[in-house]
């Protein structure tokens, strides 16, 4: 069996968009017939300029290989041009290939794929969700509303989850790590005050902040935050000054976690040597894919730290986190998206129950795609899958922070 053709289907996800502003899936097929589902989280750059890199590793690197040579073919990707280094755009794009492969690999063999990669360690997986905005609550005022979180936090609570995310922390800037204004720490404060009273102990609270903060107010921020015992400390820093990060998780008496922006095992060793992190996050369509992931999970064993795969894109790459979870010892949970386009895109084949996910029983990734419909929803927008504001922080009026792909107002 050898892969042989390959399909990129770039999707954008009606409003209110969650998941941000378009997914890129790949559809691989073999010479034998047999197709397999994949998706690539890479945001650098835009989605015509991303299909050209990732068709140039397939064809490179993949096209007429075995699928089941996955290490092969990610030595020839890492160390491609002469690197052998972590590349971001590289990695993005053989990520969402390589989770195409395991599922080729697993509808081949009838087998799902946590039967591959070592086998069953947990039932079901323990799911989170960011706190999004209920049908009545004003998408304008949501944002900076302890009282709107707390009501989403305790309908959360009553689907079944036990953890839910939210950041209230400051704006999104490209500018780099900033000191929170008084205005943004009290609005912090105040989230976590009213959701850890509306909630009490039915769930954790997982504070992010997206790589803010200078070192300093990523340490005076969290300190304001240790009343609420946050169960992490997301991304305090920008993510590449890792002894910065270690500093942080010294001094504040939350877990930090880590790993959204990263990729290989090469970047989340660094972390867990420096002790930056407890709580590694990786996106696994751009991590490495689902082999390299599962070689990070074991190196974070060896330093005692969990793994709680990353979600802000599409069902695909949701299924390929829930293949590795379901066969990792160190899962600590796996962040969830719940829309009707979500579900419908992989028609229902994989479901939050009562805030956890059954292990999946179908082959492959455990997934069936609604290509039709994948394809019925083309992005036709300039702007990337998620962006930085060039606007500075606000120390005047405060900071409204909708995220990198806000909602859009239809």
């Amino acid at each position: 069996m050898k892969l042989q053709t390959l399909d990129i289907i770039v999707t954008a996800p009606p409003a209110p968009g969650w998941g941000g502003r378009y997914w890129i899936f790949v559809k691989v097929t073999t010479d034998t017939g047999i197709t397999g589902w994949g998706e690539c989280y890479a945001s650098s750059m835009g989605p015509a300029a991303m299909e050209a890199v990732i068709r140039d590793v397939f064809d490179r690197h993949m096209a007429g290989e075995d699928p089941a040579n996955v290490e092969k073919m990610f030595r020839r990707a890492y160390s491609s041009g002469f690197t052998q280094r972590p590349d971001l755009t590289v990695m993005g794009a053989f990520s969402g290939l390589e989770i195409a492969c395991w599922d080729i690999l697993g509808k081949a063999r009838g087998e799902p794929v946590w039967k591959l990669i070592g086998g069953k360690m947990n039932d079901r997986v323990r799911a989170y969700t960011y706190l999004y905005p209920l049908p009545h609550h004003p998408l304008d005022e949501f944002w900076t509303s302890p009282e709107m979180a707390a009501e989403a936090a305790v309908a959360a609570c009553d689907a079944g989850y036990t953890a839910v995310k939210f950041d209230p922390a400051g704006p999104y800037t490209l500018r780099g790590g900033h000191m929170p204004g008084m205005r943004d720490i009290s609005m912090s404060v105040a989230f976590c005050k009213a959701i850890r009273e509306a909630v009490g102990d039915r769930a954790d609270l997982l504070f992010g902040t997206h790589g803010q903060f200078t070192t300093a107010g990523a340490i005076r921020l969290g300190q304001a935050l240790e009343p609420y015992s946050p169960l992490w400390f997301e991304e305090p820093i920008p993510p590449d000054a890792v002894g910065e990060m270690a500093k942080v998780a010294r001094a504040v008496r939350i877990p930090v976690a880590t790993g959204e922006r990263l990729t290989t095992k090469a970047e989340f060793a660094t972390i867990l040597r420096e002790s930056a992190a407890t709580v590694l996050q990786p996106a696994l369509g751009r991590s490495g894919g689902i082999w390299e992931t599962k070689k990070i999970a074991t190196l974070a064993e060896v330093y005692n730290a969990q793994m709680a795969p990353h979600l802000y894109a599409g069902p695909i790459e949701w299924a390929a986190n829930i293949q590795l979870a379901v066969a990792i010892p160190n899962l600590l949970m796996a962040e969830t998206i719940e829309t009707p386009f979500h579900a419908n895109l992989i028609k229902n084949s994989i479901q939050v129950e009562k805030g956890f996910i059954p292990s999946p029983t179908a082959p492959g990734l455990g997934i069936e795609v609604d290509e039709e419909l994948a394809r019925a929803h083309p992005y036709t927008g300039n702007d990337l899958h998620l962006q930085m504001q060039e606007d500075p922080c606000d120390y005047v009026n405060g900071n409204n922070f909708e995220g990198g792909a806000p909602a859009p107002r239809d």
